[in-house]
């Protein structure tokens, strides 16, 4: 195996994801988790759980995520790298503790971490360090020995995530009719956040108007749109728009939302529009509730006929993007240069999360970057 393959320091790849319930006696139990500390009612999280309850209590993630655990051992073996992959959640089993303690007493001492979210933003980066800090002073204070963790870098930008989107958005638009294809605007979507997260995204030298989350979206969304009009030879209008908030309504989050700006296409006279989730991973609740239920039904209620591209999932490609991912950084860590690849105008992402990168809400611990208590 030449350097440029070899996975060495890493003995083990961490999938990393948010978890979801997998019945209806999960859903709350689940939401407590994801809510903990924020004094939530138990009858609040019952009405918010009823988007769960819709589809039987179960959250598609997990089983997406046991997906794309196939593809990345599939591709790892057909690559020749022995590498086991493990997988741990923050909110729901597997959970985090318990895979790194698992993995721990296997004997595994250096970590690659990929996260299921490819950009950068508190609850999409940093809140993920935390949680491995956390997991991580739980499995000291039992006495184990501390593998060093190091979360493989933002995503967004690879090709192996960019093109199965691009591909997704050439599909969506060929199911629509004819009549109505070549006008279609496309309204790329991503999780709405406070735009105080949003604006403090990112490094301290990208902070202001949106940070490193809106400014990382929308060279996606530039990257998609282009290479769509480039291989149909249409140029379709479009723009950046949210979905999924939640929290006080007097607090500032992200916007438009998807549904107002499907109202303000319909107003304008768009014969058409392709809802195009580039914030999102895999075709988990917030996909299928959000766009494929609420949007698709105001979109019904106006007339618009409307699409859905598909998310990244467990493309194949996007698996060769992890291993190279993982390659380029074990080589990084070696001190040899290796090819980081990128589309758009902003290249590769930091390896390690600086100080001040993606402020905490409150000061917590957080792994996996340069003010990491667990070098």
């Amino acid at each position: 195996m030449s350097d440029l393959r070899d996975p060495a320091p890493y003995d083990a790849l961490l999938l990393l994801s948010f978890g979801g319930p997998e019945g209806p006696d999960d859903v709350v139990p689940f939401l407590e988790n994801v809510t903990r500390g924020r004094g939530i009612p138990k009858e609040r999280l019952k009405e918010v759980g009823q988007h769960y309850f819709l589809f039987g209590g179960v959250s598609p993630i997990n089983d997406q995520n046991r997906a794309l655990l196939e593809v990345l051992r599939k591709d790892f073996a057909e690559h020749g790298l022995d590498l086991p992959v493990h997988w741990g959640n923050r909110n729901w089993a597997p959970y985090l503790t318990d895979t790194l303690r698992e993995m721990t007493d296997a004997g595994h001492r250096r970590i690659a971490v990929l996260a299921t979210s490819a950009y950068a933003s508190y609850s999409g980066c940093r809140q993920y360090r935390e949680n491995l800090a956390d997991a991580l002073a739980t499995l000291e204070a039992e006495g184990r020995r501390l593998p060093r963790v190091d979360k493989l870098r933002h995503y967004f930008n690879h090709p192996g995530f960019v093109r199965p989107m691009i591909d997704g958005v050439l599909a969506s638009l060929a199911d629509l009719p004819e009549d109505v294809r070549a006008g279609a605007h496309l309204a790329f979507t991503t999780h709405s956040i406070p735009t105080s997260a949003a604006d403090a995204s990112g490094p301290a030298a990208e902070h202001g108007d949106g940070g490193a989350y809106v400014r990382q979206h929308l060279d996606v969304a530039r990257t998609v749109a282009e290479a769509v009009a480039h291989e149909t030879g249409v140029e379709h209008p479009w723009e950046l728009v949210y979905q999924s908030r939640s929290g006080a309504p007097h607090i500032p989050w992200l916007e438009p939302d998807i549904c107002d700006h499907l109202e303000s296409l319909h107003a304008a006279g768009a014969p058409a529009a392709v809802m195009v989730p580039i914030g999102f991973v895999s075709d988990h609740m917030e996909v299928l509730y959000d766009l494929d239920t609420e949007a698709t039904a105001k979109a019904a209620e106006l007339g618009l006929p409307v699409r859905r591209s598909a998310t990244v999932g467990a493309d194949p490609r996007f698996a060769a993007a992890v291993r190279d991912l993982l390659l380029e950084r074990a080589a990084s860590e070696r001190g040899i240069p290796a090819e980081r690849c990128a589309l758009g105008a902003l290249g590769p992402s930091h390896d390690l999360c600086p100080v001040g990168c993606c402020p905490a809400r409150a000061a917590r611990p957080a792994a996996a970057g340069a003010d990491s208590p667990y070098a």
